[in-house]
């Protein structure tokens, strides 16, 4: 028996530990936080106000957004605070609550990107029977699917990581309570917890992956067949975003958590991680809002509305 000391608290060691960077750094987040607010917040109000958004592929979108606001929330604000007061203390209930939330809407964004591409192959391979296939029923069911597997999942994992006694050190080297460097400190056997977060992980993404590829499969099939070439360019633009939001998310994310704890080496995944739990959150309502000209005349009546409002008052 080895004398231990269980953990109370931890400290982040961060992006950068030159106190010069500390100011940029905090700057360039701050950007980057407010617009993923503007961006996730603004297409959620755009698709609740307007009412020719009220469709599915809206639906899943506008959920889209709340996962994107979740986790990023989960994670930047402490990052700032800390370049902002040079403070990267976190208390051991702290980094646990804050490893629940982003593990959930990571995960719920994960089910929700399947969702998503099993409504664009319906409206593409079936648009005669969309609206009887995608009720109002299903969409409500597959995005409350998702959120329950989100959070049961983070249940799991959050679980499963904060079972293990934390006493070689209480250092953790990253910006933010995950999976890779809190097991990087446990002193217990730390086999299942590992083989656990593969095996749940692996099945949540492979199943999500397998959906999606077969969605697109039945896409590009059912395209191929159509002679008019405006067909085709409609349903390959209907399909642009959520593959470029689907490269993004999983192509960041099995490179995160799908290796061996043994090739992690945290100066990477750091990189990977600011990139997929910071980065991504904003870049997906800009992909969407670029991408669609429905977005861009309901921001421009919203906007145009707003303008006759404010020359109303005056």
């Amino acid at each position: 028996m080895e004398n231990s000391t269980e953990v109370a608290e931890f400290i982040l060691v961060g992006l950068a530990r030159d106190l010069e960077l500390q100011i940029p750094l905090f700057i360039t987040f701050f950007l980057i936080y407010l617009i993923t607010l503007v961006g996730n917040l603004g297409m959620l109000l755009l698709i609740l106000l307007d009412s020719r958004l009220h469709t599915p592929m809206y639906f899943f979108l506008s959920n889209l957004s709340l996962a994107d606001f979740g986790y990023s929330s989960a994670v930047t604000p402490k990052v700032m605070a800390a370049f902002l007061t040079g403070d990267k203390m976190i208390s051991y209930k702290a980094c646990a609550t804050q490893f629940f939330f982003f593990v959930a809407f990571i995960t719920v964004e994960n089910f929700l990107l399947a969702a998503m591409a099993y409504d664009r192959c319906v409206a593409v391979c079936k648009p005669l029977h969309y609206t009887t296939t995608v009720t109002t029923k299903v969409c409500a069911c597959l995005a409350l699917g998702s959120y329950v597997c989100g959070f049961l999942n983070a249940s799991i994992h959050t679980g499963n990581i904060f079972r293990l006694s934390f006493c070689r050190s209480n250092v953790i080297n990253h910006f933010f309570c995950d999976a890779p460097p809190l097991l990087a400190l446990s002193c217990s056997d730390r086999y299942i917890t590992e083989m656990v977060i593969f095996l749940v992980v692996g099945f949540n993404d492979l199943f999500a992956i397998l959906v999606i590829f077969i969605s697109y499969l039945f896409i590009f099939t059912t395209v191929l067949r159509m002679r008019s070439s405006d067909g085709r360019q409609k349903a390959f633009s209907t399909c642009a975003s959520h593959l470029t939001a689907v490269s993004i998310f999983y192509g960041t994310g099995i490179f995160m958590y799908l290796q061996p704890s043994s090739s992690h080496s945290m100066g990477t995944d750091k990189l990977a991680s600011v990139f997929y739990a910071i980065v991504i959150p904003m870049l997906n309502p800009l992909v969407y809002s670029l991408r669609n000209k429905e977005v861009k005349n309901a921001f421009q009546k919203a906007v145009g509305k707003a303008k006759s409002s404010i020359g109303f008052m005056f």
